[in-house]
Formats: structure tokens, sequence, C-alpha cells
């Protein structure tokens, strides 16, 4: 047990997560269509100051500013070039911040999707895509990541050479995907399949799940599934803060911190030991979160029908796998961050 993340997970319980990046920076101005990993470089006051929000409102492990620094999406930037830099920045940031926390923090390196396709369908080759997952860990990892988590995947093809490429430079790792589409990822995979495809690997994550999705509701789902099928590797759950709403010209999310503190809680008594938020999750909902964990006792895994109950329905009948439908509220959208 040489790494952070493993060695916290062995003295604790649960561990308590960060919330957005996207919404918080773009509460900073970030402008939509800017890339944010400039920012590794250019405003680097605010990029601290998102990490030390999570940090002050409880955060155990927080992501770097690093989510689209990979040279596909950084090439429609013109900064292709600049994958290993804007990590290695991100990830310098991340532990100044870290290390003066008084406390022990996990830096993980968030690695995104690439934006392309792979598979049949695709253009990436798996020999790209692990060169250019390797390229950004790299940055991490040398800029002082105790951790890389690689995110917001919906492709197996794409979860698979992001490990390759982790275990390629001897870095711990976990990862999440986003399961958005009736309970399954955009690409098709269902809860159980991802674990089948995660015990299958040659570098298996220390932990995985989900995250981001349509909403808590759904998240807390796809974390039953996991769960059913027995596995005894850590479990992540990172849902959003509520639905997206466009509200005054601006997207609002409409979860609130006591809805966020109950999906902590249920979270944990469905057997997460990661747990934070994704998109619209801002400190004051990290705050309710640490606060509800530290104070309410643990349950029994929660019912679909007490996740209805408790965060509101789920947003299709079915959670991609044949089972019987849940309760359902009718929801649209989702936005990264």
């Amino acid at each position: 047990m040489t790494d952070a993340l493993t060695r916290a997970l062995a003295d604790r319980d649960w561990l308590l997560a960060d919330g957005a990046t996207g919404t918080n920076l773009f509460n900073m101005g970030l402008q939509s269509g800017d890339a944010p990993e400039f920012w590794n470089e250019t405003e680097q006051d605010k990029i601290r100051a998102l990490y030390r929000g999570s940090v002050e409102a409880g955060s155990d492990i927080f992501l770097t500013n690093s989510f689209g620094a990979n040279r596909s999406r950084l090439k429609l930037h013109e900064a292709g070039h600049r994958a290993y830099e804007l990590s290695k920045l991100a990830a310098e940031l991340g532990r100044e911040v870290a290390d003066a926390a008084g406390r022990g923090i996990i830096v993980a390196g968030s690695v995104g999707p690439t934006g392309e396709i792979m598979g049949a369908a695709g253009t990436l080759s798996h020999a790209d895509a692990v060169e250019m997952f390797e390229e950004t860990a790299k940055g991490l990892m040398d800029g002082g990541a105790d951790v890389l988590w690689v995110e917001t995947i919906s492709a197996p093809e794409e979860y698979r050479a992001a490990a390759e490429a982790f275990g390629n430079i001897g870095a711990p790792w976990c990862g999440t995907m986003s399961f958005d589409t009736a309970g399954r990822t955009m690409m098709g995979m269902t809860a159980p399949a991802m674990v089948e495809m995660v015990e299958g690997l040659p570098n298996p994550p220390i932990a995985f799940g989900a995250n981001c999705g349509v909403g808590a509701s759904d998240l807390m789902r796809t974390l039953l599934g996991f769960a059913a099928t027995g596995t005894t590797r850590p479990l992540i759950a990172k849902g959003n803060a509520g639905i997206p709403k466009y509200v005054e010209g601006h997207i609002h999310y409409d979860g609130t911190p006591e809805l966020m503190a109950d999906y902590a809680c249920l979270a944990r008594d469905a057997g997460a030991r990661i747990i934070g938020g994704c998109c619209g999750t801002m400190p004051v909902h990290l705050k309710a979160m640490r606060d509800a964990l530290e104070t309410r006792p643990k349950g029994p895994a929660p019912t679909l029908e007490d996740i209805a109950a408790r965060l509101g329905g789920f947003s299709s009948a079915s959670d991609g796998t044949g089972d019987a439908p849940a309760p359902t509220r009718e929801r649209r959208g989702r936005r990264r961050g």
C-alpha cells in the first residue's frame, strides 16, 4: 500500500471527493468555449481558489483542472502540443494547495475523454489513445498528483486505453464512467458490464464508479447496480447537484445542499467509499455533505423507492439491464462540470 489513496481507503470508511470544476470556474469568469486548462497558466490564483474551496469545505480528495488537457481537445484551441505542460501545471497548483492544508489531502489528476470516437465506428486507434492518455498522465504525475482519475468516460475502449496508459507509467489510478442514457453510458455500457470490464483489466483501478450523468437519483441506481454484482473493489459516486435548468441566461443546477447531504448518505449506505459531486456542486454543497456523513449513522442500503422519495424520480424506467421499472420523473440535460 504505497499510494495515498490506497492508504486513505484502508484507514477510513469513506472519503469525501470534490465538486464541480466547470460550474465553479464559470462563476469565476470563465467564458463558454474557453479552455479551462489555460487558466493553469494565466489565472493561477483562481485555480488555487478552486482547489482551496473544496479543501475548506471538507473534501479529502480534489481533482485537478485538467479534464480537457489532452492533445485532441487542446488541438481545438491550437494547443495540442501543450498537453503535458498544462497537465503538469494543474497538478503543481494542486500539490501546493494540498501541502498547505494542514491535513492529508489527495490530489487526483483529472483525465477526461479524448473527445474522439474509438472502436469500429471511430477514427481514434487504441495505440493513439494510449499515447494521448500517457502524455497527460505523465504531466499530472510529474506535477505532483497522488493518483490519476479518469472520468466521464462513455466507451469501454477508451477506459481500457486509459488503464493501459496509466500502467505504462506505473501510476495508481481510479476511474468513473458517465451513465446518462436510460441507465447506460452513451456507448451502451451498463453498470454490471462495467464491473466485468474493470475486474478483467490487467491493471485494474484502485476504485471505480460513476460520475455526472443525469442527476443524483440516476447515479444512485447505477451505484446499486455496481454493488449488486458483489464486487469488493471500492466504489465511487460523484453525482450532479440536481438537474440543469436555464435561468436568467445561465445554467443553474437545482440541487440544494440539503438534497446533496441526503445523496451523500444514501451513497455511503449503498456501498460507496468515495463520495463527491459533479456538475453544479459548490463548496456549500460539499460542506453539507461532509456534515451529514459525519453526523448521520450508517443505514441499510436504500431501495429504489427510498432514492426516489429522497432525491426525486429517475429519468428512465429501467437501469438499462431490463429490470423492473423504477419510479420516474421526466428529466433532460447533461453538462460537464
